[in-house]
């Protein structure tokens, strides 16, 4: 009797001792899944945050501004020599308002001596871009003579004009602000007045920033036309130089200090005759009326 009780005491302890092995290796895989999992998702977590922090590291980079978003003025000027001035400027007028633009100034000078040395002289405003276009179109009016553009980049100028207009606004908000809320006439008198100050400066910026506009918009163009007999001008730096260019200039200088002489000489002249005559002839008489009245000496 006693060893089937000794055996079914043994079998309960070996179920036992199995259960808690089982048990105990089944929360050891969890908790070290557990831990895992955790490992796992504390870097994902962090991830974020050191982007984040590297983000706000790194100092704002300027915006990359091509060609197109440049605000860039062009001016022009072109001399043709053409047969006709009144039909090329009015050729040249319709090339302006054809391409969206307009006729900013038109002035003309017709010769006394011959029809063909008449000029012109018309500012086109044309949109920037069909400047390059227009110059063509104008030199294709007859014979080429000069032509000179210019470029000048107020991206910069453009930029900072914003800044300043977006933070004068914010001035103007805040003082409208205060003007509401104030209790008493000192106050209230102050306010309007630094208020006042504040819309003038805005709208100085504002004035500046449409005139800049208008110039990156529109460009500029003179087009000087000339008739068939007029004479070219000549450019300053197409001068002569060297030992002509020294005697040309040399002679230049004499004959502007003779025309400066003469002048003077011809508005001293009326002077000298008003004056210079009575008084010689005043000398002329105190001499001869002095030797009539000087005594005689005996001869011994």
């Amino acid at each position: 009797m006693r060893a089937p009780r000794y055996l079914l005491l043994t079998g309960i302890i070996a179920t036992v001792a199995l259960a808690g092995c089982s048990s105990g290796s089944s929360d050891s895989a969890s908790t070290s899944s557990a831990g895992s999992a955790d490992k796992a998702a504390a870097p994902a977590e962090r991830a974020p945050q050191d982007a984040a922090g590297q983000a706000q590291d790194q100092p704002a980079k300027a915006p990359d501004l091509s060609v197109d978003q440049r605000s860039i003025i062009y001016t022009g000027s072109i001399t043709v020599q053409v047969k006709d001035i009144n039909v090329a400027a009015t050729q040249a007028s319709s090339f302006a308002t054809g391409s969206g633009g307009f006729v900013g100034g038109d002035e003309r000078h017709s010769a006394q001596s011959a029809a063909g040395n008449d000029n012109a002289s018309i500012i086109l405003r044309v949109p920037s871009e069909r400047f390059n276009s227009v110059l063509q179109q104008l030199a294709g009016l007859g014979n080429e003579r000069q032509r000179q553009t210019s470029t000048e980049d107020v991206t910069e100028q453009t930029i900072d004009l914003d800044a300043r207009i977006a933070i004068q606004q914010a001035r103007v908000d805040s003082g409208r602000r205060l003007l509401g809320q104030a209790k008493s006439l000192n106050d209230l008198v102050m306010l309007e007045k630094e208020v006042a100050t504040r819309e003038s400066d805005l709208a100085s910026l504002q004035a500046k920033k449409r005139k800049l506009a208008d110039l990156t918009a529109l460009s500029t163009i003179t087009a000087v036309l000339l008739g068939p007999d007029a004479v070219v001008p000549k450019k300053d730096d197409e001068a002569a130089t060297g030992f002509l260019g020294g005697l040309s200039a040399g002679w230049h200088a004499l004959t502007a200090s003779l025309k400066v002489l003469l002048t003077v000489l011809g508005a001293l002249l009326p002077w000298l005759i008003a004056l210079g005559l009575p008084i010689a002839a005043l000398l002329y008489f105190a001499r001869r009326y002095g030797r009539r009245k000087a005594p005689t000496t005996p001869t011994p």
